[in-house]
This record gives C-alpha cells, structure tokens and sequence, in this order.
C-alpha cells in the first residue's frame, strides 16, 4: 500500500479576516512518499509535480487534514483528493478523547520530539522569502506525523503530554492499512 504522510503550510489570502480554509493560500506542501521511502517538499509553484505523486497513493495521512489540509489542497487540485483513503490522526485521537490534542503534545509525549516551530512562523518566513526555512519546517512536520504514525500502528496507542504529565490513548488500528474499493480519478492522466 502506498502511503503518503503529508502536511501543508498557508498564508491568509490578502484581507481577509477570519481563519479557515477558505481564506487560506497553500505556500508549501511536504510529503513522505512509501513507495520511495523518501520526502519531498513542493512549493505552491510545483503542485503538478505533487499532482503525479498523490494520483498514485492508497492512502493519506495527516494530522488535522481531513479538516484543513484536504479541503485546501483541493482548491488547487482539478479533481477530488477526498477519494483517496484518508487517514487524519487527529480524528482518531478525537474520536477516544472526545477532543482535540496539538499535534506538538503528541510528539512530545509519543517521541519525547517537538515541532521546529507553528504555523504564524511560517507565514512570517514565506513573506520574508526565506522559503528553505518554510520547507524545512514543514518537512519536520512530516517527519513528525509519519513517525506518530508508525508508532501507532506498532503499539495501537499514542501518547500525549498535557501539564507536565503523559497521557495514553489506545487506537483502534486494525484498518489503517486496508486497501479501500473506491480509487482517484486520475484527472490529470498520469
């Protein structure tokens, strides 16, 4: 099964006024691609190329994705990446707790990692051009979700830090990785 572990990086589109995936512009977008045991960063310029990796995926997997990375990323993508298999880590984590956990309180209580930053850094560095910082960021990120993940499929758990202690959440993990009927329209033809 061909995995893609992937995160994305916006700015505000110019005015607006509120947050959410509407008002948000795709700067970067990391990846670790199973096929090729490899990552790889896309700036908005080059999601063509991300085009021809996605098409040919089982499954994503993201943290919060299915809420904000998905639906932005669709608003580049001439087709519908909802069809591919999804799995957003976040949903899982919510769907035991009730609630929802920062993706930097997993890390560090899942790998004892942090984030390299957050997300308003980002955007500060993509207006300064300094865009290797953007990309590198987000590609941690990446690192960070993929790794989550495979401990996750390992243990069917994570854990998570929250006022000094850790905290364990057991995941039913026994449909992660089955293959789905449903596949992508391959809109572009590669």
């Amino acid at each position: 099964m061909r995995v893609v572990t992937f995160d994305i990086e916006t700015v505000p589109q110019p005015g607006a006024t509120t947050f959410d995936v509407t008002t948000q512009d795709i700067t970067v977008v990391g990846i670790h691609d199973s096929e090729q045991d490899a990552y790889a960063c896309y700036t908005v310029d080059e999601l063509g190329e991300l085009w021809k990796v996605l098409e040919h995926a089982d499954m994503l997997v993201g943290y919060n994705s299915d809420h904000f990375d998905i639906p932005i990323l669709n608003k580049y993508y001439p087709g519908e990446l909802k069809q591919i298999k999804s799995l957003d880590l976040l949903k899982e984590i919510y769907k035991v707790l009730g609630r929802r956990v920062r993706l930097d309180a997993v890390a560090e209580g899942t790998l004892k990692a942090n984030k390299s930053g957050n997300g308003l850094e980002a955007q500060t560095w993509w207006r300064n051009g300094e865009i290797e910082k953007v990309k590198s960021y987000c590609l941690k990120d990446v690192e960070i979700t993929k790794r989550i993940f495979d401990y996750a499929l390992e243990n069917q758990a994570l854990k998570f830090k929250e006022l000094g202690k850790v905290h364990d959440v057991r995941l039913d993990t026994s449909n992660w990785l089955t293959p789905t009927s449903a596949s992508i329209t391959r809109t572009l033809g590669l």
